[in-house]
Parts: C-alpha cells; structure tokens; sequence
C-alpha cells in the first residue's frame, strides 16, 4: 500500500465515480470520501420523482453499496462537513475539529440550492428540493386532497409537480417568467410542457410575481403581487442552485461561475482535482466554458479526474445530455441549445405526448429535446458526438428515416 492519500470532498455522483475510478486506474494508496450527509453517495434524480412519490427506498438510491467501499478499501467519512482546505500543510480540517491529511485532493461539492428571500420563507411546511432528507421532511406533508404550491417553474418543478399530483395532491405551479422552461427550452416545448401538465390537473401560472409566503403556525397559502392567494398545505422552492465554491475560493483556487478547471479536470493547483456541478471547465464541441448540472458532467469529470490523480492525461470532449421523468413522458436532451436560432420540430406536440425538437444555429445543428422519441435523442447524440450536420427537411419529415437525416 502506498503512502498517498486522495481525499474527496462531497459524497456526490462525482465522488462515487471518482473513487472507483482511482481504483480502477490502479491508484494503491488511500482513498477518503468525506461527505456531510449520513449516507453513502446515491442518486439524486430519483429524488423528486420515484422517491418522493414513495416507489423506492432510500437503500435503492444508493449509487454503490456500503460494502463496495470496503472491499475496495474507500474510506467513507460520513457526517462530516469541511471547514477548510489548508493547501500549504496538505490537509482539510472537519467541523468537530479533526484533520485528514492528503496528497492529492478531489472537490466534488456539487451545489447548494438558490434561497428566496420571502416573507414566510421560514414557516413550516416550506421546503427547497436537493437531498434525501429534504424529501424526507417533504414527505410528512404529502397526502390525498392535500394542496401544493411550488414556486419555479424549471426541471425540477414540473418533476415535483408530477410526483405530487400522482399522489392526488392539488397542485399549483408558479414562474416567474412568461413561460415555464424559459430559459432552457424553445416556446414549442414549453407550451407543450404546460398543456400536459394542464391535462394532468396542474394549475400554472406564468409571470407570477411572489409576494409572500403565509401561515401561522404553518404554511397556509402563497400571495402573488396582483392579490391572489393560493392556498398551500406545502410549499416547495426550486429557483435553481449555485455552485458550491465556498471551499475552493477560501484556499486561493481559480473560481469564476464554478471552480475553475482545465481539460484535465485540474484546478489552478495541480495537486487538486475538481468534477460535476461545482466546475467552470471547456467544452471544445461548443467551443466555450461551461458549468453544467447534470449527472453525465459529473461522472464524465470524474472518469478524467481518477485518471489525471493516476497520472494518465485525457482531454475532456464529451457531449453533454440530459433527462427528465414526469407522468409517462421521457424527456432526452443531447447537446446545449443555447443561441440558436431555428426549431425544426418532428412529431406533433400541441395534442400528442411524442415528438423531438431540433435547435439550430445557422445552419449548424447545435441539440434535441427528444420527448419519447428514444432514436432521435440517439441520432443526434451520436451526430453531434462526430460533428455531422443534419438536413432539416428530413429531421421534420416523418415518413424519413431519422437516419437518412445526418451525414
């Protein structure tokens, strides 16, 4: 066994894939994971759909095993929150006080949830959505003819709100913006999106100005800035995250919009690896810096950075892809639609449940949002993986091959 220590700090998705693959790249020394949470590193997707809606145990989200870690001699530091990064004494100190030493250093600190400030942000019943013990907490509230209002109207909203109103919840959406998934999708999706939701007894309301949480002892309504009131038994806030950096910047690393990463996954300290949601890091296919949400960055960042702390370079050059579960819809996402200009859409999404949307700038074919559409998700993931181009005609023709589309 090696004298050399990689702790991680974050029991992430990154973290997870990072540690296996430190082992993987023949890493023999000592491997840490030094997470906050009680329980070992374990998807979070499921948390707002399969896992609020009480189909899975918290066992069953776990990524691996407790016993995988043993058996590959990982320690798991649970509980445990870092207070700091001493980079000259090559150490992290812990809130109880303790210190773990190390030689090289992964941050996997994921991100923490964007607070409102509001009036009745405090009372009980109200809750933001990013770990298993807030669905936990999310829980106790939930029933039959219950009422719901989540404010935001992104991902992670319409995941919710389809979770509750399986669990016949009255359900009450509010957005900011005029639509919902404004900034992440094109009017043709989001107009679809709020029809189904319509169908499936969501109310949504668009432009909504937040005025205040009310209740006494507990929640018991949200007003918006026009005079309505709607009534809530729960409220949930999901108004996106930020990068957790806190760490990162207190010890000197590069931060801007995610600590700051290269192709290798380093940060501007050699000695210390970063991957997932906390990264600012380069995407050579869209020929920008990026920070990403997404289980894919994490566990793509995590493969590079095992390999970089093993001594073996890879430029990273992944495509980034997405999902999201509501009702029997499939929502696959390959690339990034930001800046496009044109949607060429194939299938129909004003009255049925399965079409796809392609997103383009100029003449370059830039993403999908592919809703049961599993073969144009593939299609284009693997085109723009190769940097094919794409006829439009045919990606809107239905009777085409999707196939014949790329060349």
């Amino acid at each position: 066994m090696s004298d050399e220590h990689a702790v991680i700090i974050g029991a992430s998705h990154a973290a997870a894939q990072l540690s296996a693959g430190l082992r993987q790249g023949g890493w023999e020394g000592r491997i840490s994971i030094v997470g906050a949470e009680a329980i070992p590193p374990y998807h979070r997707p499921p948390l707002s759909k399969d896992y609020l809606a009480g189909d899975k145990h918290a066992d069953e989200l776990l990524i691996r095993p407790a016993t995988y870690y043993e058996q590959q001699g990982i320690d798991l530091v649970l509980g445990s929150r870092v207070t700091r990064i001493d980079r000259a004494g090559k150490e992290i100190e812990l809130h109880d006080g303790g210190r773990i030493p190390y030689s090289k250093l992964a941050l996997t600190t994921g991100a923490h949830v964007r607070k409102l400030d509001i009036a009745g942000g405090e009372l009980d019943g109200v809750f933001y959505l990013r770990d298993l013990n807030d669905v936990d907490r999310i829980r106790a509230y939930v029933g039959p003819g219950k009422s719901a209002v989540i404010i935001g109207g992104g991902y992670i909203g319409l995941e919710t709100a389809a979770s509750l109103r399986k669990q016949d919840m009255a359900v009450t959406v509010l957005e900011a913006m005029p639509r919902v998934l404004q900034r992440v999708t094109a009017p043709e999706v989001s107009a679809f999106y709020s029809r189904v939701h319509a169908e499936e007894g969501v109310n949504i309301i668009t432009d909504a100005q937040v005025q205040a949480i009310e209740g006494g002892a507990g929640v018991e309504g949200v007003s918006l800035a026009d005079g309505t009131r709607i009534a809530a038994d729960l409220v949930i806030i999901g108004v996106g995250v930020i990068p957790a950096t806190e760490l990162a910047e207190a010890a000197g690393l590069e931060v801007n919009n995610g600590i700051v990463v290269d192709e290798y996954a380093r940060t501007s300290d050699h000695d210390i690896v970063a991957a997932g949601d906390c990264t600012f890091h380069y995407n050579p296919i869209y020929d920008r810096h990026l920070r990403l949400e997404s289980v894919q960055n994490a566990t793509d960042q995590a493969k590079l950075a095992a390999g970089t702390l093993c001594g073996k370079l890879e430029a990273y050059n992944a495509l980034p892809w997405f999902w999201s579960d509501q009702y029997d819809l499939k929502l696959q996402i390959a690339g990034l639609s930001q800046g496009f200009d044109r949607v060429v859409m194939r299938g129909d999404s004003e009255t049925g449940r399965s079409f796809a949307a392609f997103y383009f700038g100029g003449d370059r074919l830039l993403a999908v949002d592919a809703v049961n559409r599993p073969k144009e998700f593939m299609s284009v993931r693997r085109a723009l993986g190769q940097g094919q181009s794409a006829d439009p005609a045919l990606l809107a023709d239905e009777s085409a091959d999707i196939k014949a589309a790329f060349s």
